[in-house]
């Protein structure tokens, strides 16, 4: 292909411009990470100068003092678990297996049989006596009981309180 003289003057023009035109874009892009670069640092500074700082205040002012009590709830639930708990299921576990081992005793045994072969005696009753009114008045008062023992057993622990107040007047003087 033959060029004219003219259009190659052109050509060779608009190519040494095109060459500026990318010599020039690369020193933008080049000026353009420069400034990334720097505008990371900063940002990296700031956070370690003002956002660390505020976010180190707002978790102890407000998220530890919650954290702290919850444990310490939690610790409080435990040790009454493995201390008031735990030892009362394990004696009312204890008491069925000797009830157990008790039935199944040889005396114990011989004893029931001779009950059985003796003729059943048959008592006719009338409606509730004096008996019956004893059954339920015993009923009633093992209720009570245990409805106490339970309550004793999860009622609030005095200590828990003073501790929490002794931590907000802490809070308040800081």
């Amino acid at each position: 292909m033959s060029l004219s003289r003219k259009r190659r003057k052109e050509l060779i023009r608009l190519r040494k411009s095109a060459d500026e035109l990318w010599s020039h874009q690369q020193e933008v892009l080049d000026r353009a990470n420069t400034v990334a670069r720097e505008a990371g640092h900063q940002a990296s500074v700031l956070t370690r100068e003002e956002v660390v700082p505020r976010v180190r205040e707002g978790y102890e002012h407000y998220l530890r003092p919650g954290v702290t009590a919850t444990q310490d709830l939690a610790d409080g639930v435990r040790r009454r678990v493995v201390h008031d708990v735990l030892p009362g299921i394990g004696t009312a576990i204890g008491t069925v297996m000797s009830v157990g081992d008790v039935a199944r005793d040889a005396r114990v045994r011989a004893a029931l049989t001779r009950l059985h072969l003796q003729k059943p005696v048959i008592v006719e009753s009338k409606g509730p006596g004096v008996g019956s009114y004893l059954a339920i008045g015993f009923a009633v008062v093992a209720a009570v009981g245990v409805a106490y023992a339970v309550w004793q057993t999860f009622r609030a622990d005095d200590e828990l309180w003073v501790a929490d107040d002794e931590l907000d007047a802490a809070v308040r003087e800081a």
